[in-house]
């Protein structure tokens, strides 16, 4: 991977932190890294943007605190260990990160890290300290999510036409700020919760038919997902719609493309959509195309049952709280949704026949404008 135009300023980045610890520790005083707080409670809804954003409370991690004392020498790892990647001009994956930090500390029985849960998340800690981004650190997940349709994609020199990769299409990497959109005869962009409705589209030619670039999220979307279609979305000037099943984790996947995570809303501006649009399953498909007898039941208790809410349920509650879903629509849909303890997968259209969500369900929902907001 060629040197990103932001490592000269990430390295002055890393540098400063590391020199700041250093100052304290010559000066004796308890050295500490300072960091935006990434709870609920310093998340905030700009209702303008229609985005998830950081608040201005930030903590102290300190290394003279026993509550604090691993997670600050993990934090300092990471940021050694980005510092030499960068120097190098090398990337690695965030699981290769952790094995290359992962040992026992000399004179102690004790790792550096157990396994990968605790590296994660002081990576995110690091890039919210640092005001930068994990690709600019130099580190990459593995690759999720597939792109299909009529685009061709410049990538590092290489240009790559979207419409002859066949079913397997374009891998989605961490990274896409450097794609250049050479040309495109789209429409729109359609988002795809799971792989095997991708899959299913793909086999139709639906987005050959309908020129749609489809992007396969395969399940919860990653980073490179969100950003793609952010950057499909703004550069191209293209609609998006957002197709999950009907159910609270798939509203709260649409709710991340459009709105942003609370764990990584200070990325929003770059990773969420809020022009994006639900086009489906909804709770008015079931009567409205014959699925009555292919629905699945809400998992958990409902708020009636001895306990309160549960699994879904809870997740229908809390999402009917969320300021983005105060919409008049997404109120009745949840409500709904919780009142029949019902939901419906994509591929309960398969029902009526395969080529039936290709065919007829997509193509009408579109050309109506049938949507969520």
């Amino acid at each position: 991977m060629p040197r990103l135009e932001e490592d000269d300023e990430t390295l002055r980045r890393l540098e400063k932190l590391g020199n700041q610890v250093v100052e304290m520790i010559q000066e004796g005083e308890n050295p500490y890294i300072e960091r935006p707080v990434r709870s609920r409670s310093n998340v905030e809804f700009d209702s303008e943007k229609g985005l998830l954003d950081l608040g201005d409370s930030k903590s102290k991690r300190y290394f003279m605190n026993i509550g604090h004392a691993r997670k600050f020498m993990q934090t300092m790892l990471v940021a050694s260990k980005c510092k030499e990647l960068i120097e190098e001009e090398r990337t690695a994956s965030i699981r290769e990160l952790y094995y290359q930090l992962k040992h026992t500390i000399p004179g102690l029985d004790e790792n550096t890290l157990e396994d990968q849960d605790e590296s994660n998340p002081v990576i995110v800690d690091l890039e919210t300290a640092l005001d930068s981004l994990r690709e600019h650190l130099h580190l990459i997940a593995e690759p999720k999510g597939r792109l299909f349709g009529p685009i061709t994609i410049e990538d590092e020199g290489d240009e790559i036409n979207c419409l002859k990769l066949g079913k397997s299409g374009l891998g989605v990497p961490s990274m896409v700020d450097d794609y250049k959109f050479v040309e495109h005869s789209a429409d729109y962009v359609l988002v795809v919760e799971t792989s095997a409705m991708a899959a299913r589209l793909v086999e139709e030619d639906f987005h050959k038919k309908e020129n749609a670039i489809i992007v396969s999220a395969g399940g919860q979307p990653s980073r490179g997902v969100r950003r793609l279609t952010n950057i499909l979305h703004k550069r191209l000037d293209l609609p998006v719609y957002v197709f999950t099943d009907g159910d609270p984790y798939g509203y709260y996947i649409y709710s991340v493309l459009t709105a942003g995570s609370m764990n990584l809303a200070f990325e929003s501006n770059r990773l969420a959509t809020p022009e994006a649009n639900l086009i489906g399953m909804t709770m008015s498909d079931i009567e409205e195309y014959g699925l009555e007898n292919v629905t699945e039941k809400l998992k958990g208790k409902h708020p009636d049952e001895s306990g309160g809410p549960t699994k879904d349920y809870k997740r229908a509650m809390d999402m009917m709280d969320y300021e983005w879903f105060q919409h008049e629509e997404w109120q009745e849909e949840l409500q709904t949704m919780m009142e029949r303890g019902e939901r419906v997968e994509q591929q309960a259209l398969a029902t009526n026949n395969l080529q039936f969500v290709a065919e007829t369900y997509l193509p009408e929902k579109i050309e109506k404008g049938e949507h969520l907001p």
